[in-house]
C-alpha cells in the first residue's frame, strides 16, 4: 500500500495512544500484541464483553440469510425483536405488556425519536398549541451530538459553534426537583433526563429525585422519558437504572448494549398512547430494525432475561465501590461515585488531569477514558470476574500513587493527614448508594471465575 502523506480522518477525536487490532471478552490487544484490560467497554456498548460467542453466532447466522430490507417490507425478525423488548423492558415502563417499540440505530436517534413522539402526543392528545411544546431537560446532560441534542447541552465543547439550536427546551439543575416543578407549565409535554449522568462523570441524583419526577409528571399529565442508553441493560445492577428508585418511566431510550458491541441498535420502548401517535410517514429509518440488528438485539435481550448479568454487575459493583472509597479515604482520589459496575472518579488537579491518569493506566495495561478535566469513568464489561477487577483496581491505585509522587514529591504511602481524615469522615457520612438496593436484591453470583463455565466462554484465550 502506498505511504500516506496525511491522515484522512477529520480531527473529531483525541484518542489515547493505542491502536487496537484484536479483542475478546474483557481484553484487547494492540497492533504490537500488547494486552490490555478494557475498563471502558465502549461506554457500555460492550456490556457483554468483546465478541460474546452467543452474540457473534446470532450475527453470523443472520448474515447468511438477510441483512437489510428497509421498512418498506416486513422481515421475519422484526416483530420478534419488538416482542422481546416488550417482554424484557415493557414491564419496567408504564406501557407494561402493551408497550410499543420504535426501532432505530444510534442512541441519539432514539432520543430524537422520543422528542418527536412526546411533541406530537402533546399536540394531538394533550391539546398543546401547535409549535409551543416544551421539554424540561437537565444541566450536565449528554443525549447525543445531533444539532438538536447539542443544543440541550451546557458543555461548551459539545455546544459552541453549532447554533442556532432547536427551541422548546428548558434546562434545570440535575437532581433539583423544585427547579423541575418551576419549569413546568401548560406547554410542557415531557421531562427528559438520564437516570444517572454518564458523560458528566457518573453523577447520581438524590434518592428522592426520580420518585419525585414520577409523582410530578403523573400529576401534571406530562411524559417522563428516561435516557437509559448508557445506564440501561445491566450496567447499574438492574435492567434499567430507574428500577433502583422503583420508578417506571413512560418512555425509555435504549442503545449501546442493545447491539452487543457488534452493530448499532437502539429503540424507544413504552406507553402506547404516546408512541402510537407516530403513524406511517411521520417517522422512520432506513436501517432501523434491520434483520441483522434485530437478530443481535434479540440475542442480547436473551442474555439479560436471565438476570445473570445484572446480578454480576451488582456483586462486582460492591467490590468496585469498596476499593474506590478506600482510595478516597487515602487521599488518592478526591471523590468517587459508584452505581452498579459503573464509577466516576475525581483526581486532585494538583496531581494531574483525567487524561494523565488514563495515560498512566494505559502504560500499565488498563483502558479507561477521561471526562471533564480531572474525572475518569470506569465501566468494564459486566462479564468481568473478580481477579480481573481486583487487578485493574490495583493498577489504578498504582497509577494514582505514581502521579501523586511525580507531582508532589511526597511519600504516597505515608499516613493520611488531617485533610485526608476529614475526607474519610465525609465519605462515612455520605448518603447511601442506591446500588445497595440492587446488591441486596441480587442472587448470589460467582464473580471469582471459579465454578462457572462462563469464565472460559468469555476468556480472551478461549478457542
Amino acid at each position: 500500500m502506498a505511504e500516506t502523506t496525511h491522515g484522512a480522518l477529520a480531527p473529531t477525536y483525541h484518542p489515547l495512544p493505542i491502536t487496537i487490532a484484536r479483542a475478546h471478552g474483557t481484553h484487547v490487544w494492540d497492533t504490537d500484541g500488547n494486552e490490555f484490560l478494557d475498563f471502558l467497554a465502549g461506554y457500555s456498548a460492550l456490556n457483554f464483553g468483546h465478541l460474546h460467542q452467543g452474540l457473534v453466532a446470532a450475527a453470523m447466522t443472520q448474515l447468511r440469510q438477510v441483512t437489510l430490507t428497509s421498512r418498506a417490507f416486513d422481515h421475519d425478525r422484526l416483530e420478534e425483536f419488538a416482542q422481546r423488548l416488550v417482554e424484557v423492558v415493557g414491564p419496567l415502563t408504564t406501557g407494561g405488556e402493551n408497550s410499543l417499540v420504535v426501532p432505530m440505530n444510534t442512541g441519539a436517534e432514539a432520543v430524537e425519536t422520543a422528542i418527536k413522539a412526546v411533541r406530537k402526543w402533546g399536540y394531538d392528545v394533550r391539546g398543546v398549541p401547535e409549535d409551543q411544546a416544551t421539554v424540561v431537560v437537565a444541566g450536565g446532560n449528554f443525549h447525543g451530538r445531533t444539532t438538536t441534542l447539542a443544543g440541550l447541552s451546557d458543555n461548551p465543547t459539545v455546544r459552541d459553534g453549532f447554533g442556532p439550536f432547536t427551541p422548546g427546551f428548558r434546562q434545570v439543575p440535575f437532581g433539583d426537583l423544585g427547579a423541575v416543578a418551576d419549569a413546568v407549565d401548560d406547554t410542557t409535554v415531557a421531562v427528559l433526563m438520564e437516570p444517572v449522568q454518564g458523560e458528566a462523570g457518573v453523577v447520581v441524583p438524590p434518592d428522592d429525585f426520580w420518585p419525585g419526577l414520577r409523582e410530578l409528571t403523573t400529576k401534571q399529565n406530562i411524559a417522563l422519558v428516561a435516557d437509559e442508553i448508557q445506564s440501561g441493560l445491566g450496567r447499574t445492577g438492574t435492567t434499567l437504572a430507574c428500577e433502583l428508585w422503583d420508578v417506571r418511566p413512560d418512555l425509555v431510550c435504549l442503545g449501546k448494549a442493545l447491539g452487543g458491541g457488534i452493530v448499532p441498535v437502539s429503540a424507544v420502548v413504552g406507553k402506547p398512547e404516546i408512541l402510537g401517535v407516530l403513524t406511517p410517514g411521520t417517522h422512520g429509518s432506513t436501517f432501523g430494525g434491520n434483520p441483522l440488528a434485530c437478530a443481535v438485539g434479540i440475542a442480547a435481550l436473551d442474555l439479560l432475561a436471565t438476570g445473570q448479568y445484572q446480578a454480576r454487575a451488582a456483586a462486582s459493583g460492591k467490590v468496585l465501590k469498596e476499593r474506590l472509597d478506600a482510595l478516597v479515604e487515602r487521599g488518592l482520589l478526591t471523590g468517587a461515585r459508584t452505581i452498579g459496575l459503573w464509577a466516576g472518579v475525581d483526581l486532585d488537579p494538583a496531581f494531574g488531569t483525567g487524561r494523565d491518569l488514563c495515560e498512566a493506566l494505559l502504560e500499565r495495561g488498563v483502558l479507561a477514558k477521561d471526562t471533564h478535566d480531572a474525572t475518569i469513568r470506569l465501566s468494564p464489561p459486566l462479564s468481568i470476574v473478580q481477579p480481573e477487577l481486583e487487578m485493574a483496581l490495583d493498577i489504578l491505585e498504582e497509577s494514582l500513587v505514581a502521579l501523586r509522587g511525580e507531582r508532589s514529591g511526597e511519600d504516597p504511602t505515608a499516613e493520611p493527614d488531617d485533610a485526608d481524615e476529614a475526607t474519610a469522615d465525609a465519605a462515612d457520612e455520605a448518603p447511601s448508594d442506591p446500588t445497595d438496593i440492587a446488591t441486596a436484591a441480587a442472587p448470589d453470583v460467582d464473580t471469582t471465575g471459579e465454578g462457572t463455565d462462563e469464565r472460559s466462554e468469555l476468556s480472551p484465550t478461549a478457542s
